[in-house]
């Protein structure tokens, strides 16, 4: 049986950011830095932080209801619910279906995908398969992220540069020629080493002693994971062009990953882009994981950055190691 794929896109978005701002001069209280060096080599200025009564499920939910109401879509149209994260609420309930039952999604399938930073990338790819073969008709594709709750904050190579906040996108049909045009996803496992939690998990559960040495928040090797994305935030933008059959004299706006400047500015110039086709919110909100691009994304659109018809390129990577990129045809 030949299967006739739909052209998907994103018909909605929506992003929700915790109200406190967590400051340079703020993390001065707190760890040996300062404010220059901390902008100098990240590009931060200050990020978000979840209450204590905030979780993934409240961000993402906040999120969730603002790109329905763009897509000017019903929540009991919404077919299925793909939640990107690496801080769930828990183990299991999933962090969707705790989602779905608080925006009252009742006729939507519901799960979480674990791919850090290239989460949200991960959720698109996922998605938009199910539109296009027919099985679904609207696809609501969320990360949300909660880092600043697994963050050592005496540790001030890690707890400068994350924040937290989450961003939605309603897929669903577009016309034809319009949406999305392609995917690139990869992944190297043999870099899993270089940024993770180590304990929580099956392989290393929860005792004294890895509460007392700190294994429950990140770790990172910064300065490998730097090299790595230099070389592929550039190389996994010009894929997912190559796939589409467009080069990069065809991109009319770059929506990348928001974890420092110097790696933005990497993959910018490897496509020959000029400033004012990139957005940039690093300094506002720091590294919110699978959240950076959706938020970015939506933040570019109500600015009026990206237009119907628009070439936009998607790209990131994180822990795992994991890449993604995508290229659109702006369809809204």
């Amino acid at each position: 049986m030949t299967i006739t794929l739909r052209p998907v896109g994103i018909v909605g978005l929506g992003s929700y950011l915790p109200e406190e701002r967590v400051t340079n001069a703020d993390l001065t209280k707190i760890v040996d830095t300062t404010e220059e060096w901390i902008l100098q080599r990240t590009g931060i200025g200050e990020r978000r932080r979840a209450s204590v009564a905030e979780a993934a499920s409240d961000l993402g939910t906040q999120a969730a209801l603002k790109a329905l109401e763009d897509a000017k879509t019903k929540h009991e149209e919404v077919d299925l619910i793909i939640v990107a994260t690496v801080t769930p609420d828990m183990f299991f309930p999933s962090t969707a279906c705790i989602i779905q039952n608080n925006i009252g999604a009742v006729n939507a399938a519901a799960f979480d995908a674990s791919a850090a930073c290239s989460g949200f990338l991960y959720g698109l790819a996922m998605g938009s398969q199910f539109v296009a073969t027919g099985m679904y008709d609207t696809v609501l594709v969320i990360a949300s992220e909660t880092l600043t709750k697994i963050m050592n904050m005496e540790d001030r190579t890690t707890c400068i540069l994350f924040g937290d906040g989450a961003g939605a996108a309603v897929l669903k049909p577009v016309e034809e020629g319009e949406g999305f045009l392609s995917f690139y996803l990869g992944a190297d496992g043999s870099g899993g080493e270089l940024l993770k939690l180590p304990a929580g998990g099956s392989r290393k559960p929860a005792t004294k002693e890895t509460v007392e040495n700190k294994e429950h928040f990140i770790q990172m090797s910064g300065n490998e994971v730097f090299k790595f994305a230099v070389k592929v935030m550039g190389d996994a933008a010009l894929k997912a062009l190559e796939k589409a059959g467009l080069s990069k004299e065809d991109v009319d706006y770059l929506v990348p990953h928001q974890a420092n400047t110097r790696i933005i500015d990497s993959a910018v110039k490897r496509l020959g882009l000029s400033p004012d086709k990139v957005y940039v919110n690093l300094h506002k909100y720091g590294n919110m994981s699978g959240a950076s691009i959706p938020v970015a994304l939506d933040e570019a659109v109500k600015e009026g950055k990206i237009k119907k018809g628009d070439h936009v390129v998607l790209v990131g990577f994180g822990a795992g190691l994991t890449w993604g990129s995508c290229v659109m045809k702006w369809s809204k």
